[in-house]
């Protein structure tokens, strides 16, 4: 009977373990070359994939700082529920530890606590749009300089991303003005 518990349990945790891995296996490569200079400044959520800290966000905005110091703030704005709802903000600070690999950063908008900010697709003449991902799998936007995107590039910029791996079921849209 010990056996059949063991061999039973073995097995779901092996299955339990495939599953996760499976979940993780997305393209999160990053692009090449990123001008933080062109990239700063504000750009609009355009979708996302639904995450605690923006829960009921709409209209929501990062503003990108290029500091003296060579760090960056991080200002994520939006308002609860609706376009007139409360207004909410978020302050962060960024990094990027490896200039050799500038689309790589590293985000934080809780004390010494970073995540990953990869920027995985980029208009890169224009810097107009702009897809963003992390380590997880969990965590995807697509951004644009403007609050309402072409709905070409957006059926685009989807099809990227179903291509690296993510589920697209996730991703919800942002309400803009």
């Amino acid at each position: 009977m010990k056996h059949i518990f063991l061999i039973t349990a073995v097995f779901l945790i092996l299955t339990i373990a495939g599953c996760a891995n499976k979940k993780t296996m997305v393209n999160n490569s990053t692009v090449k070359v990123l001008d933080i200079n062109k990239f700063t400044g504000t750009w609009y959520e355009i979708a996302r994939f639904p995450h605690s800290f923006e829960k009921d966000l709409v209209g929501v905005t990062a503003t990108y700082t290029l500091l003296d110091n060579g760090k960056i703030e991080v200002l994520n704005q939006g308002y609860k529920h609706s376009l007139k709802g409360k207004h909410k903000k978020a302050v962060g600070k960024a990094f990027i530890p490896d200039l050799q690999d500038p689309a790589k950063l590293r985000v934080s908008f809780f004390w010494i606590f970073y995540s990953d900010y990869l920027v995985m697709e980029l208009d890169s003449t224009d810097y107009n749009w702009a897809v963003i991902g992390s380590s997880s799998p969990n965590y995807l936007w697509i951004l644009s300089r403007t609050p309402k995107m072409d709905e070409q590039l957006l059926i685009d910029l989807k099809s990227k991303i179903r291509d690296r791996g993510y589920d697209l079921e996730k991703l919800v849209m942002v309400p803009q003005e």
